[in-house]
């Protein structure tokens, strides 16, 4: 199954490790590091031009939606359910 992510980013849902809220963790000293360190490694992939509301974690790459965290994990929540049908 997949993951509409924004725009026209479209990913597997099986290469997603974590869908995270950025307002939850924009202060955390942690995040910021990995975000930086990804971002050099060319790791980091914006969707769009808007100001992104969450990140996906996969595989081989970092993604910044502006889809909310909570709209993205109810996307793939939804397609896990039908998957297993």
């Amino acid at each position: 199954m997949f993951l509409h992510l924004g725009k026209n980013v479209i990913i597997h849902l099986g290469d997603v490790i974590a869908v995270i809220d950025l307002c939850s963790v924009s202060e955390a000293k942690d995040t910021g590091e990995f975000i930086r360190i990804a971002d050099e490694e060319g790791f980091v992939r914006r969707i769009g031009k808007d100001k992104p509301k969450s990140m996906v974690i996969c595989e081989k790459a970092v993604y910044f939606s502006p889809i909310s965290s909570s709209t993205l994990s109810r996307r793939a929540s939804f397609m896990h359910n039908i998957s297993m049908l």
